[in-house]
């Protein structure tokens, strides 16, 4: 079975590919706030690929959703929409309102949660959100800004720079402004992280694009960098889905 599967941030489209489980082709774009509109210029190439299936995580409002819903009506397969649960296959959500929890939390969080485990699942995207389990019971968590939205706050002129990871070889006061910028901001971040599993020891979980680099500066917590956790996700929600209808 050929499969779709969108993830719709808030300033990034990511699609995967997949047949029999096998990832074949993945492509990541800034949507520049229109993923509808970048959508409409994927859709024919989503025709030629004789797709069996769409499962999609969408961080979008309503409008935005139904608008995507649309445009890939005309691929005529089944399109499934994940939706946080206050309890699905098995896990129970920790926020009271599950509204106001995103989706890619929730999904990261389905993808690895288990009875005999408790973690703390660090999402390192355009955000850096942070999730706990004990079992499967998620507890909530915390989103703070990521690197670059800090840096972009405090210096002109850099939106869409890279910071090389060599910037962050080590983390000494920094003897330039752009050096204690990033400095700070890292070890703020990093600080976090270490407070929360030393008031909360867990095994920690990795993912998004930094993933790597604050893994680098968390050895002593012994992480585990997964990577495509939000499409691991996604596939737990829709094979539980289908299960069920």
């Amino acid at each position: 079975m050929r499969r779709l599967w969108l993830d719709i941030g808030n300033t990034r489209l990511k699609y995967w590919v997949t047949e029999d489980n096998q990832v074949f082709e993945h492509v990541a774009e800034l949507h520049l706030q229109s993923p509808a509109d970048l959508l409409l210029g994927l859709i024919q190439h989503f025709k030629g690929l004789q797709l069996d299936e769409v499962g999609i995580s969408s961080v979008q409002d309503k409008q935005n959703n139904k608008r995507i819903k649309q445009i890939l009506k005309p691929l005529n397969i089944p399109i499934t929409c994940a939706q946080v649960q206050a309890e699905y296959a098995g896990l129970h959500c920790g926020y009271d309102d599950t509204s106001l929890l995103g989706i890619d939390r929730w999904l990261q969080v389905l993808a690895v949660a288990a009875p005999e485990q408790n973690l703390c699942v660090v999402s390192c995207g355009t955000a850096l959100t942070i999730d706990l389990t004990t079992g499967m019971q998620h507890l909530g968590g915390y989103i703070l800004p990521n690197l670059y939205l800090q840096r972009d706050s405090l210096i002109q002129n850099t939106k869409g720079i890279k910071i090389p990871d060599v910037a962050f070889a080590e983390l000494n006061p920094g003897r330039n402004t752009i050096d204690a910028v990033h400095h700070g901001i890292f070890f703020g971040l990093l600080s976090t992280i270490e407070k929360v599993l030393e008031q909360h020891p867990r095994q920690l979980i990795l993912t998004g694009g930094d993933a790597n680099l604050f893994a680098e500066h968390l050895q002593r917590f012994n992480p585990i960098v997964e990577q495509d956790l939000l499409l691991k996700g996604l596939k737990v929600y829709l094979n539980k889905n289908r299960s069920t209808t």
